[in-house]
């Protein structure tokens, strides 16, 4: 709580300039003993701030100095208010910290920061209007968990069956294409929770049992690899009219290769799918 206290201090400093101990007190609720020993301890620590004694004393900044807290550069400045997109479509917590991250930035950085929070736009639905991600009702419970290293009794819902109830114990979180989801260890092993099926999260009060040598990216391409494997299970060889593979990579996937076209205009190229009556299926319907 101090250490947040001092760094407030700082923030009220360089907003205002020139501050008394009563008017810190006041702006940090706390007593006006306590506001002028952490003034002191920021001198002490070395942070340019000086005290005037008399009628129109207090505390302030030498020279009117600004102390960068964040030691970013302007590139990683930029890079994180693009990565925060836009502030008004963030969550009131990563707007709050947005704005003190702004007030921090040293001023010729704060105008890159500006214009990168403003740079992008995220747009949900897809040209159908249907969303593109799924609904995550439950994300913040469970990175709260994550954090926390709490475990959970989670409630979940697979494709066809009633939702059922098990404890997990939670260990991080991976976006595929716009899905989310959790990555726990149950007493079946480490598995993989779609969170859009996630029915409840209920804390149970205990820690979570971590695996000392866990790396999420490993355990999540463990997960992942069967079923990638399955999604390309069959695979057949398909030869169409070089002027209809932009339709077809539309339709089959935008990594559809081009091919060498063949001396009657046409070109071979592979498919792969979950197996030869879905892929024969897939393929039919596209007439």
């Amino acid at each position: 709580m101090r250490a947040d206290r001092l760094v407030a201090a700082i923030f009220v400093l360089q907003a205002r300039g020139h501050v008394t101990a009563a008017e810190l007190a006041r702006e940090l609720e706390v007593s006006e003993r306590t506001a002028r020993r952490d003034l002191e301890s920021l001198a002490l620590a070395g942070v340019p701030v000086y005290s005037q004694r008399g009628r129109n004393g207090g505390w302030s900044l030498v020279g009117g100095a600004r102390t960068d807290l964040t030691g970013l550069t302007a590139q990683e400045t930029r890079a994180l208010f693009l990565a925060a997109g836009p502030v008004a479509a963030a969550t009131p917590d990563l707007r709050s910290a947005l704005r003190k991250l702004m007030q921090a930035v040293p001023a010729p950085l704060r105008r890159d920061a500006e214009a990168a929070s403003g740079a992008v736009f995220i747009d949900d639905l897809d040209w159908t209007r249907d969303p593109l991600s799924d609904s995550d009702g439950h994300r913040d419970a469970l990175v709260r968990a994550i954090v926390d290293e709490l475990q959970v009794c989670l409630g979940y819902a697979a494709p066809g069956r009633p939702s059922t109830k098990g404890t997990v114990d939670p260990l991080g979180l991976v976006s595929k294409a716009g899905a989310w989801y959790l990555v726990a260890q149950t007493d079946r092993g480490l598995r993989a929770f779609r969170v859009s099926r996630v029915t409840s999260v209920q804390f149970n009060g205990e820690p979570v049992r971590r695996p000392a040598d866990f790396d999420l990216t490993m355990a999540w391409r463990s997960l992942a690899a069967p079923i990638e494997e399955l999604m390309a299970a069959a695979a057949v060889k398909v030869r169409e009219e070089c002027g209809e593979l932009a339709g077809l990579r539309r339709l089959i996937g935008s990594g559809l290769p081009a091919g060498e076209p063949a001396p009657d205009g046409k070109a071979d190229f592979p498919v792969d799918g979950a197996g030869m009556d879905l892929l024969t299926a897939h393929l039919a319907a596209i007439g």
